[in-house]
């Protein structure tokens, strides 16, 4: 229908506006004027001149359109992406209406009376620039009406509110003694339109119109899917268009224009998530406005040196989740753990960081009187914190540190947020809510209506959840940050639009750029696995201990932790403690940018115009030296290795060995690959992951008469056996003859099948066993969390000498940070197993190739 109406307005256009009044006539011809000194964009004098057609142009041009109407509301909606002027719209749609209406008053296609809606406070004291009294009036500005004009649009009547004022009001449940129930459609009507008097016929401008539908009925079994914010959606929703139905039916209403950048309708509306309002009239969107060079072109990751198909950072919610624990991972019923999403976020953040202080540089140079901004999106209010403090005490840069009271890191506290939002007139607000909205208002502002500087003009990085509130026109941002699920384009666009405001809207030949990471602008169409009908049951195997292989029964002890009393000297067998590998494959180390422009569907694409950006973290590493990090993580290993504070007085003895031994770490074991810098180690992760191997790796000094790291057993059940092994599996198996189990149950068939192969035929292997339900795990810590590690086999041989050694055998080929986490941790609980002396003699090895097994054994039997 867009498409219809545009085909059909430009052809009126051609033909000199046939129909219009003079009036209307004059005001398009000033609109179009070549001479004017700013010119309106073509997509706002689009918008004006459709709904002028829609009002004025003949039936017969109209002919076969239909648009239908809201429960008897007439409504048009224009789609106008965000940063493109639709408040200008507004004010030439009010110019239009309203001299018109004073030029023929008894012209019922016309209204003096305008009621402009918005969803909050911000956005209300924003309009206050339609009202053509004020100073500093869009009119004006923006040269909206001919000289002359302007008193004359004065006389109409006009008021600004938010939708809170049509809350329904019923004193039945009062402590008056007066009580006259609910509030009639009159005294609704008298109360709400104050300012607009006994005026009828009223023009009525919903700005963020998305949230001014009719939600659908629902079933209860719906209803209770419902989250608490599409709850207080559907609340809103409902009691916007409910204000309006009763206005239609005291006072009549000419017509509504709908504004918004998304006029779709929303999770929890009960209609189709996205669907399109079926009274839009007019549509200029998000890859419009980009591509017209009239907002800021998001640049997106579209490559990095991970060698990935997707940049890690482009799709930075699912590759974080993606990384962590089971545990720690979002699902359906919880949220993911802060500490774990930042821990993976950082290096996503300290590239955007870096990328922010070269644009401060160069704002600074360049003699702005505002710094840029940064956004960080964050799915919850927890994570919001942290991420704060985290940004906010230095630790990703100090120009973003908020130090002697000066606050250039700021978090958008929600609720204090919706609090001074949702206020009524007249009511008494909090004073921190007030204070932080008077702040989000007035962030890259340098005059504002208050006393003194904007509070928010020196703001640098704004941490918050969800989104920033609509209406918010900060023009200085410069990158945005998204740590949450993006389930929609909807939310795409809303979160990118917050940075789409030029900060310069003379020369248009420059391009803006907004640097955007986990905010994917496109929609991946998902193929569901169809259900085959023909799949044969796959058949179970009873895998059990076999009790007439008794002799080839293998015990173990279970640990659960371990005894760790240094005292004054510690050792450090550097040889037998795994490589960390720093490598860009797996945190890229640097991001090439691009202008997202057009429509992308799969993956980001290099295709296309504009200049490609390199990112990097620099800045970060520059101010994250070396020294200061090894210092960090060896304070953090003397806090564990002494955590009460009775021993406080020993660490400043232990503090230069833990210092030593991680240089030589560093120095000896840690491996930077392609672009990386050993710099890197500031991240959280590197940092975590060399105190969680070196806490594996250290231990007490026994030569120096420190007491040995000791196992903590398990104290109802000290000793696991093969013998306790009984369950039925569908997956691949083999027979065993030389284990005390009936079957090696094959997860990695091909290696794990050959190393079982050679297991069986190793004159030296006495038995061996699957570690499938057998319950021997080997406790480890990673990224903060304690697990447990489950070695493939193990294997018992026969000693030289005559004696039994027992080896604990790991088959691995490709090896994450994670395994040789865990093989720290295996080394660790042989060293304690073997100090307690009543386990027998352990052992660890890993066969990095099956071939390899057997030459792993033999060496073993005869050393």
């Amino acid at each position: 229908m867009v498409n219809t109406i545009r085909e059909r307005v430009k052809a009126w256009q051609e033909r000199g506006y046939p129909g219009v009044t003079p009036i209307t006539r004059q005001l398009i011809s000033h609109w179009k004027d070549t001479d004017r000194e700013r010119k309106l964009f073509f997509c706002q004098r689009e918008a004006a001149e459709i709904l002028i057609w829609l009002v004025e142009a003949s039936p017969a041009e109209k002919q076969g359109i239909e648009i239908p109407k809201d429960n008897g509301l007439r409504r048009y909606a224009c789609k106008m992406a965000t940063g493109s002027g639709k408040t200008v719209v507004m004010g030439m749609v009010i110019a239009w209406q309203v001299l018109n209406k004073l030029a023929n008053p008894r012209d019922p296609r016309f209204s003096d009376a305008v009621l402009l809606v918005c969803p909050n406070l911000t956005i209300r004291e924003r309009l206050q620039v339609l009202l053509p009294w004020k100073s500093g009036n869009y009119y004006e500005r923006f040269d909206l009406v001919p000289r002359g004009m302007l008193e004359r649009l004065q006389q109409g009547r006009f008021q600004v509110t938010n939708w809170h004022l049509f809350q329904p009001k019923d004193d039945s449940h009062s402590r008056s003694v007066v009580q006259r129930g609910p509030e009639s459609d009159v005294a609704f009507c008298r109360r709400v339109l104050k300012e607009l008097g006994n005026k009828q016929n009223i023009l009525v401008i919903n700005d963020e119109a998305h949230h001014a539908y009719r939600p659908a009925p629902l079933a209860e079994e719906q209803k209770a899917q419902l989250s608490a914010e599409e709850i207080a959606e559907r609340k809103e929703a409902t009691i916007w268009v409910g204000g309006l139905d009763r206005i239609a039916a005291v006072r009549g209403i000419n017509f509504c224009a709908d504004f918004s950048a998304t006029p779709f309708y929303i999770k929890g509306s009960g209609y189709e998530e996205g669907a399109p309002f079926p009274w839009i009239v007019s549509d200029f969107g998000l890859v419009d406005a980009i591509e017209s060079g009239i907002v800021k072109i998001p640049r997106v990751p579209v490559d990095d040196n991970t060698g990935a198909l997707i940049p890690r950072y482009f799709r930075l919610w699912e590759y974080i989740n993606q990384r962590l624990p089971a545990s720690e991972r979002q699902t359906a019923r919880r949220r993911a753990k802060p500490e774990s999403v930042l821990r993976e976020a950082e290096g996503a953040l300290a590239t955007l960081a870096s990328e922010w202080k070269k644009t401060f540089e160069a704002f600074r140079q360049a003699g702005s009187p505002v710094p840029p901004v940064m956004i960080v999106v964050c799915d919850n209010t927890d994570l919001a914190k942290l991420v704060y403090q985290h940004i906010a005490l230095g630790k990703v840069l100090p120009e973003l540190q908020n130090r002697n009271g000066q606050e250039v890191t700021f978090r958008i506290d929600t609720k204090l947020l919706e609090e001074a939002e949702a206020a009524w007139e007249g009511e008494t607000r909090q004073e921190t809510a007030e204070r932080l909205r008077r702040t989000v208002d007035t962030i890259g502002k340098t005059e504002w209506t208050g006393e003194g500087e904007p509070p928010g003009k020196d703001i640098r990085c704004v941490v918050s959840v969800g989104m920033l509130n609509e209406g918010w026109d900060a023009q200085n941002v410069t990158q945005i940050l998204g740590l949450r699920a993006f389930t929609s384009q909807l939310l795409c666009e809303q979160v990118v639009g917050r940075g789409l405001r030029r900060l310069n809207y003379d020369d248009f030949s420059e391009p803006e750029y907004v640097d955007v990471y986990g905010v994917p602008f496109e929609v991946i169409p998902v193929r569901k696995k169809p259900i085959s009908r023909t799949e044969v049951a796959k058949v179970s195997t009873l895998v059990r201990a076999l009790k007439e292989r008794k002799h080839l029964e293998i015990t173990f002890p279970r640990v659960e932790g371990y005894v760790l009393d240094v005292k004054t000297r510690i050792r450090l067998n550097l040889a037998s403690v795994p490589y960390l590998v720093i490598d860009p494959a797996t945190e890229p180390t640097e991001v090439t940018v691009k202008p997202a422009v057009g429509f992308r569907i799969g993956r980001p694409d290099r295709v296309g115009p504009g200049p490609e950006v390199l990112h990097d973290r620099n800045p970060f590493h520059r101010e994250k030296r070396l020294q200061a990090s090894v210092y960090e993580v060896a304070a953090e290993l003397c806090h564990r290795l002494k955590e009460k504070r009775a021993d406080w007085a020993i660490r400043h003895v232990l503090f230069p060995q833990v210092l030593r031994d991680v240089w030589r770490y560093l120095e000896e074991r840690v491996v930077v690959k392609g672009e990386a810098v050993l710099e890197e180690i500031a991240l959280l992760k590197y940092k975590q992951r060399i105190i969680e191997r070196l806490m594996e790796a250290i231990e007490p000094d026994a030569e120096a008469g420190e007491p040995p790291i000791l196992p903590v057993v398990e104290r109802f059940r000290p000793v696991g056996s093969t013998s306790e092994v009984l369950f039925r599996t569908t997956r691949p198996c083999v027979g065993t003859t030389k284990s005390h189990i009936s079957h090696v149950v094959l997860d990695a068939p091909v290696w794990e099948h050959s190393v079982a192969y050679q297991l069986e035929r190793i004159p030296e292997v006495i038995a061996y066993a699957r570690n499938d339900h057998l319950d021997f795990t080997i406790p480890y810590e990673w990224q903060g969390v304690r697990h447990e590690y489950r070695p493939d086999y193990l294997v018992r041989l026969r000693a030289k000498g005559g004696g039994e050694i027992k080896v604990i055998l790991e088959v691995k080929g490709f090896e994450t940070e994670q395994d040789r986490q865990k093989e720290a941790a295996a080394r660790r609980w042989v060293r304690a197993v073997n100090h307690h002396g009543e386990f027998g003699r352990w052992e660890f090895r890993v066969c990095r190739r099956p071939e390899e097994a057997k030459g792993i054994i033999k060496a073993l039997a005869s050393a």
